[in-house]
């Protein structure tokens, strides 16, 4: 549980920890990745490293800074939130971007923070800290998706391992992770009792991914089929049938990335401000407004919601910090976000009008054509980590406490 002294150092400590995040980062930053972020990696697959992006997450990686507020003894940063936060500041300063993301930082780090055993936390959380193992996430199934207590993928005892059996399906970034944190079903004759979280290397004997593609043209998710694949109870994090548990606080850490707590979605934020873009494409009227009336409302209207949804993470996350970590209100973080970030989409569509509908070929700005593929990518963004109809039953029972009647 964080302090008070953690979420609010003295200033001139902070101001100390400034002069030397800003030093540090003069010294380690290559000042050719400036604008170059890797943010859609995980739609569209790792790439080749160039040596100066490698010398990034290295150097970011063994400072701990790419998780900045883990525990040091696990290779985290140690920072404190008043630290972490001045750290964002000064890299978004420079031009620079965390090279350290993905499913490990997202969900399953922070999860087994809380729930694993010490030899756990030993042997994974400083590999995700670097960033040098890819994870996935076995959860929806064919049959289990908004009713996920109702997965059947099963895990069989066999005295020191699990033999498991089964499907999963929209496992992103299935095909190119290392590991994969997962839900079996321990227990056929109890729905959330009989469920247990284990972790398993996607290269087991057993194990076959098959990726399905989108309508944005990639391939980020996949169907996963589980063999008589091993798994050794060592790789149980917590008890037997206490899956469930700790399924739903993994989802918690997810929600709150989705949402724009996390520096990846945060991310789907930036770029030319939509103004600035409505009067290139729209034009301006005799007083350098965006020449449509209504599109300068609408875009007005974004920007105050979007400024305020931001300020509204940055308070709920200190909350969470300072209590136990992310609550249900996680679920309107996610509502809230897929909204916007959709919202913004399509403005970025409507904006450019016949330039922002193109798919390939000249013609085309770079910057357009990844726009249309993140439009039609988000379209997905209401659905996974928990639909939003989903959401709306966590916060009317967990929030509101509307109870189901029959």
């Amino acid at each position: 549980m964080a302090t008070t002294a953690e979420i609010d150092a003295p200033t001139d400590s902070l101001e100390a920890f400034r002069a030397h995040a800003r030093e540090w980062l003069a010294a380690h930053f290559p000042p050719s990745l400036k604008g170059k972020d890797n943010a859609m990696s995980a739609v569209e697959g790792p790439h080749e490293n160039s040596p100066e992006e490698d010398a990034w997450q290295q150097a970011m990686g063994e400072k701990g800074w790419g998780v900045p507020t883990w525990p040091k003894e696990y290779g985290g940063g140690g920072l404190s939130r008043a630290e972490a936060r001045v750290l964002q500041e000064e890299m978004a300063r420079a031009g620079a971007w965390n090279p350290i993301g993905g499913m490990g930082v997202m969900m399953f780090g922070p999860t087994l923070l809380e729930y694993g055993s010490e030899a756990q936390k030993k042997e994974h959380i400083p590999a995700i800290a670097k960033g040098t193992v890819r994870w996935c996430q076995g959860y929806s199934e064919p049959g289990a998706g908004s009713d996920l207590a109702s997965l059947q993928c099963f895990a069989e005892d066999r005295g020191d391992h699990y033999v498991v059996n089964g499907q999963k399906t929209w496992t992103s970034g299935g095909q190119w992770a290392d590991k994969c944190f997962m839900l079996v079903r321990t227990d056929k004759t109890k729905k959330h009792e009989g469920i247990t979280f284990v972790l398993c290397d996607m290269d087991t004997p057993g194990v076959e991914v098959k990726p399905i593609r989108l309508i944005s043209g990639s391939s980020p998710f996949c169907e996963t089929f589980f063999t008589d694949v091993k798994v050794p109870k060592a790789n149980r994090v917590g008890e037997e049938g206490q899956g469930w548990t700790i399924g739903k606080r993994l989802l918690q850490h997810e929600r709150s990335s989705l949402s724009g707590g996390g520096s990846t979605a945060g991310r789907m934020f930036a770029g030319v401000p939509l103004g600035q873009l409505a009067k290139k494409y729209v034009g301006v009227d005799e007083q350098g407004r965006i020449a449509d009336a209504d599109l300068r409302i609408r875009i007005v209207r974004h920007e105050m919601d979007l400024r305020a949804f931001m300020l509204t993470l940055r308070r709920a996350s200190l909350e969470a910090k300072s209590s136990q970590g992310p609550s249900a209100a996680t679920s309107i973080m996610k509502n809230v976000g897929a909204r916007i970030m959709q919202e913004r989409s399509e403005l970025l569509i409507e904006i450019r009008g016949l330039a922002g509908l193109g798919w390939e070929g000249e013609g085309f700005e770079e910057d357009a054509l990844k726009d249309v593929r993140a439009w039609l990518f988000g379209k997905a963004v209401s659905i996974y980590g928990g639909s939003s109809e989903i959401q709306n039953n966590v916060i009317a029972k967990r929030i509101l406490g509307m109870l189901d009647h029959q």
